[in-house]
């Protein structure tokens, strides 16, 4: 597996370990080899993502994550699981904005590393097609959240001093 790794914000300490326990974490309790998939991650800052927002979503505002998977794998059906990957090794891109995530964290009462950890868990579902637009979509994407992050010691993250979630 190939985790890459681009620091923007010096501010981001630890974003290499986290991210490689979180996306292989993904990874395998998907039934998928961690070896043959890779993912990059970007720790930048709330300017930085508030522009990628805006080009790529057309919201140009702050957010915690954005991701970019290397193909659509949503599926029609809500609720549906997507199709797992194939061909192209590449998953996608995931960003991290360094004030938002801190900011989340300390409003929440949430240590940092297990906010970023699921925030890292969430980009990559995003990358392999699960998304939380409609409702049966949001609850199978949130179980496995709280699955694979019960698995690394994380607390359910929806249950955590009233957090609502990555928005992305």
């Amino acid at each position: 597996m190939s985790v890459d790794i681009i620091i923007e914000d010096a501010r981001w300490k630890g974003l290499e370990g986290l991210a490689a326990t979180a996306v292989p974490a993904v990874l395998d309790h998907l039934g998928l080899d961690p070896e043959v998939w890779e993912v990059t991650v970007l720790g930048c800052d709330d300017a930085r993502i508030a522009q990628l927002n805006a080009v790529f979503r057309n919201k140009p505002k702050a957010t915690n994550v954005l991701s970019w998977p290397s193909e659509d794998r949503s599926p029609d059906t809500a609720g549906a699981i997507p199709l797992p990957p194939s061909g192209d090794t590449e998953l996608g891109d995931i960003a991290l904005s360094y004030e938002t995530c801190m900011s989340e964290a300390e409003t929440g009462e949430i240590p940092p590393d297990h906010h970023v950890t699921h925030l890292i868990v969430h980009g990559v579902l995003h990358l392999l097609g699960y998304d939380h637009e409609r409702n049966r979509d949001a609850d199978l994407m949130e179980s496995l959240e709280t699955a694979i992050l019960c698995k690394l010691g994380v607390p359910d993250p929806y249950m955590v001093n009233g957090q609502t979630g990555p928005d992305s």
